[in-house]
């Protein structure tokens, strides 16, 4: 039998190595040696979620690594194809030697970007997209939305960072959410209008002349800040969001505004089989972006020492602080596989 080495989550919320079955594709799989994987606030709260039940599990949501093997049904990708992808929380994840993906979740990766450029990029980029051109209903095309506004609460995160390079791309003027520290940040990625959250946003936005937007991504702490999205969001816009709320939302502010609120969930397409295909496509279509320059990595600090249980603990520190903008990206070796 042939062994890997992987990272599980126990009951008690530690991470801790692993050696286990190496996995073989069968169907539409692809199975893919991982050669960087990054760390989102999802895999901190996936950890608090793990039981006697379901311990030890093996988190990760967004890597790059090399197709070493292709189930029968595989049209997508062969042996040797370098891809990326966000993958799904209902088999293993990406913190182990070897992962199991279908190939409908993944696209060749990036010519241009390194493993760690590379990996940073899925899970938020498939939030944002589908968040921006799936649920706030902008065209999600070149300059198609010239004269739309939208206003990106917590901007400098990972989603935010990129949700701003895709909205400029499409033609949306940006406002975005941050401490001032991270202005350039923004401004890197392509925000028009950085606004400082530590003030009044709603006469930050009117000294810059908007009395409304078209729609609202509120990416941090939604019952904090709807009464300004409601505020602000123009009739028949949309507000939506990627972060649950422990208060009820008073929803009925936008009722007279015919407006929308959206629940935006990167992983609900595969846990439902729903139009799974589709984070392919858009991984492809931004897989291009980023090779002609239109978009640029979010990566922001890679870790260099290793994919293991205590770079991976170190690293989830840093993401539950909340203090990281942009991604952290681990790569390096996990140790080699082990035949038994």
């Amino acid at each position: 039998m042939t062994t890997m080495k992987a990272i599980g989550a126990t009951e008690d919320q530690q991470l801790v190595d692993l050696v286990v079955t190496k996995p073989s594709a069968s169907s539409n799989q692809i199975l893919v040696q991982v050669s960087s994987v990054s760390v989102n606030p999802v895999d901190t709260k996936l950890k608090e979620g793990v039981t006697a039940q379901t311990a030890p599990k093996i988190l990760g949501y967004d890597a790059v690594g090399t197709v070493v093997e292709t189930g029968k049904e595989v049209t997508k990708f062969k042996v040797g194809d370098r891809v990326y992808y966000a993958g799904s929380t209902q088999v293993p994840g990406a913190n182990a030697q070897y992962q199991l993906v279908d190939e409908r979740l993944a696209s060749l990766a990036p010519r241009t970007l390194t493993d760690a450029q590379t990996a940073a990029m899925p899970l938020t980029t498939l939030t944002a997209y589908e968040l921006l051109f799936e649920k706030l209903q902008f065209v999600g095309k070149a300059n198609q939305n010239q004269k739309k506004t939208l206003l990106i609460i917590n901007g400098a995160g990972g989603v935010g960072s990129i949700m701003a390079q895709l909205a400029h791309w499409a033609g949306i003027t940006v406002l975005a959410t941050s401490s001032p520290k991270n202005f350039d940040w923004l401004k890197q990625n392509q925000v028009d209008y950085p606004l400082d959250y530590h003030d009044d946003l709603l006469a930050q936005i009117h000294d810059l002349g908007y009395q409304s937007v078209d729609a609202v991504a509120i990416l941090y702490a939604p019952e904090a800040y709807f009464d300004l999205a409601a505020e602000l969001v123009a009739p028949f816009g949309h507000i939506g969001s990627i972060v649950g709320s422990p208060a009820a939302l008073p929803l009925y502010k936008i009722k007279n505004k015919a407006a929308s609120f959206d629940w935006e969930y990167m992983f609900a397409k595969s846990d439902a089989v729903y139009h799974v295909n589709t984070q392919g496509k858009i991984l492809q279509l931004v897989a291009r972006l980023l090779d002609q320059g239109v978009l640029t990595s979010t990566l922001t600090q890679t870790m260099t020492a290793g994919i293991n249980a205590a770079s991976l603990t170190e690293a989830h520190a840093a993401v539950s602080s909340g203090k990281v903008h942009g991604k952290l990206v681990l790569t390096g070796d996990f140790n080699a596989v082990v035949e038994s």
